[in-house]
């Protein structure tokens, strides 16, 4: 006679972790969106700028955010020339930009003075800045300075550049008359 036992178990196992440390980011970005109306206030054409950030604008936006006591945040607005463009680099500064000129072709000694709203969402923008055309020309994009006195075109003078970009449907004439209305909106996520 042959006999078989068995016996019956029951086996669990759980596990529970946790993470130790939390991963957090966000993401710069920028635009500028341009109108060109003529003398006559009708609209030529309109479009929108992605810019680039420039080191040393990312630089200044850090160390006046996390170890500024008091400053005033003054922004200026100028524009892009199309004439000799070859390239934006992370590297550019307002008083030496290589591959790109600065269009001084519009009213006044001195850049536009930039007015901001009030930030919402993660978004902040500009009120309408005016450029007063005075001369033909074409113009390439938009740059946001720290500076208001317009250098020359291949030297914007000291002070920190923030952004630079072309517009997305390539370089736009302008003539003496034209008004080019930009806006600027940064966000983040």
């Amino acid at each position: 006679m042959q006999a078989e036992s068995f016996q019956i178990k029951d086996t669990q196992d759980a596990t529970v972790s946790k993470s130790s440390s939390v991963a957090e980011g966000t993401n710069l970005t920028g635009f500028y969106e341009v109108e060109c109306y003529d003398a006559d206030g009708q609209l030529k054409w309109s479009d929108t700028i992605k810019n680039l950030v420039v080191t040393v604008g990312r630089n200044d936006l850090l160390d006046k955010y996390f170890a500024g006591t008091t400053y005033t945040a003054a922004w200026y607005m100028g524009l892009v020339d199309n004439t000799s463009f070859t390239a934006y680099a992370a590297g550019d500064t307002l008083a030496s930009h290589s591959g790109w000129l600065e269009f001084l072709d519009y009213t006044g000694s001195n850049r536009i003075t930039v007015g901001w709203s009030a930030a919402s969402a993660g978004s902040k923008a500009t009120t309408t800045t005016s450029f007063n055309i005075n001369a033909s020309g074409t113009v390439l994009g938009a740059l946001m300075c720290v500076t208001q006195a317009k250098g020359t075109a291949s030297n914007g003078g000291a002070g920190v550049l923030y952004s630079a970009g072309s517009f997305t449907g390539g370089s736009r004439a302008v003539v003496s008359g034209d008004t080019l209305n930009v806006q600027y909106s940064a966000s983040t996520s």
